[in-house]
């Protein structure tokens, strides 16, 4: 009997492939990470096959991941979709599971909850999001579904985030919406 679990391990191949792609990116957008050395952020990674995992799922959804900071009271190294919009291949989603099993009709395929657990990773923060868009201009012309405050959610919405007219915006709507330009930014430390 063939097992349904997805493998959550990389092949040498994939491995340095993805090493290659998170250094030429690290790279080519320095003002993210000024003060961090690249060979700490490889020895981090290597020693981390669950890391490397998430990392390469979010690649795969079109999240260009890479370091935003350090945190130093954790030791851990920031990771964080970077790609300019809403990562494309995580849109469409309502929040979570609650909310996805609530629709009666014209279901998303999934919720951003449920798909960033199934990657190993987590929905930004609202102070995440901010961090965030300190070190770039993200979700010009899309939005990202945020970890949503358990009071907001048990009240049945959610809170997203975008960039607009030079600003950056929270905003709230019912968990159990979706839309095309909307999909979820996700953080991982390591």
């Amino acid at each position: 009997m063939k097992s349904s679990t997805v493998s959550k391990k990389l092949t040498p191949q994939q491995r340095e492939a993805l090493l290659s792609t998170l250094h030429i990116r690290f790279k080519n957008n320095g003002p993210r990470h000024a003060d961090i050395d690249w060979k700490k952020v490889q020895t981090a990674l290597e020693a981390d096959a669950a890391a490397l995992w998430s990392l390469s799922e979010m690649e795969r959804t079109g999240g260009e991941p890479d370091v935003v900071g350090f945190d130093k009271k954790r030791k851990q190294f920031i990771f964080m979709d970077c790609s300019p919009e809403s990562p494309a291949e995580r849109r469409s989603l309502c929040y979570d599971r609650e909310a996805l099993d609530s629709r009666k009709e014209h279901k998303p395929k999934n919720s951003a909850a449920d798909l960033a657990a199934a990657m190993g990773v987590s929905l930004l923060t609202e102070e995440q999001y901010h961090q965030l868009q300190s070190v770039g201009e993200f979700d010009l012309k899309t939005s990202s579904w945020l970890s949503t405050p358990d009071e907001i959610r048990e009240l049945g919405g959610a809170i997203f985030g975008d960039r607009r007219f030079g600003r950056v915006f929270i905003y709230h709507n019912g968990a159990e919406s979706y839309y095309a330009a909307r999909g979820f930014r996700t953080v991982l430390m390591v």
